[in-house]
């Protein structure tokens, strides 16, 4: 790997994982699993009633994580799935999920905005924009992982 691409890549590496780390502290302190603040901001982010596919696809975690962690939610009496259509599934919160929502993960939610609302319009654009190129060019090139095996 040359020289500049390796220092951008171990850069964007120790960002990414300082990110990631930010947001496990965060949901540490406010009481939640990571899995559980991923489906719970999921949910908040995307409204209700939230497809449990979005939940999966959004989180990033794996479907049987999602399972276990909704799972244990439902237990909490936190949100509760509902069939819709055929054979898919929504995710619900209950009361007191939103209760718990607007206490965790809509704190979290409210900091990103007033992130983003602390940058000049076209700082966001811009980010966003990087952000968006990076992952689509990312994404081509790993479908070419495929071809390999």
């Amino acid at each position: 790997m040359q020289g500049k691409s390796r220092e951008s890549l171990n850069r964007f590496n120790y960002l990414f994982g300082e990110t990631e780390a930010l947001y496990h502290e965060m949901a540490h302190k406010l009481g939640l699993s990571d899995s559980a603040m991923k489906i719970l901001y999921t949910v908040c982010d995307t409204g209700e009633p939230c497809p449990l596919q979005e939940v999966c696809r959004r989180s990033g975690l794996s479907k049987q994580t999602v399972n276990s962690a909704l799972r244990k939610l439902e237990r909490e009496q936190v949100l509760y799935l509902e069939t819709a259509g055929g054979r898919g599934k929504q995710v619900r919160l209950t009361e007191s999920g939103r209760k718990l929502a607007e206490s965790t993960v809509l704190r979290i939610i409210e900091i990103e905005n007033a992130v983003f609302g602390a940058w000049p319009p076209e700082d966001v654009q811009t980010y966003l924009a990087l952000t968006e190129r990076f992952l689509n060019d990312v994404k081509q090139r790993a479908a070419a992982l495929d071809s390999c095996f």
